[in-house]
């Protein structure tokens, strides 16, 4: 497997990503991250070297989607914080002010 290939799967890898996790599918996301994984070490045993304008164009598109995986997660855990603060009778927490005790 040559570099080309193995940012091809990883690319394929974090597409597969965004759908599981728009979708909540827990396996789907297992397998992505497993393949996304795969390809990195794929890559990274090939060594370092030279990138001609195709690899460093093909990395852009790699870095671009895990930064959208990384958003959807975000927004995924703000979501989750926020119903759990509610189903608490907490709701408010992010925006009370801090208590801040006087130390003489």
């Amino acid at each position: 497997m040559n570099r080309r290939d193995a940012l091809i799967r990883v690319i394929d890898a974090l597409h597969a990503e965004i759908d599981a996790l728009k979708a909540n599918d827990v396996n789907g996301l297992e397998r992505a991250t497993r393949d996304k994984l795969s390809g990195i070490e794929a890559i990274a045993s090939l060594g370092t070297g030279p990138a001609g304008p195709e690899i460093r164009e093909l990395a852009e598109e790699a870095n671009r989607l895990n930064e959208t995986c990384r958003i959807y997660v975000n927004l995924m855990a703000a979501n989750v914080r926020r119903r759990l603060q509610t189903l608490t009778g907490d709701a408010a927490a992010g925006f009370r002010p801090m208590l801040v005790k006087a130390y003489a």
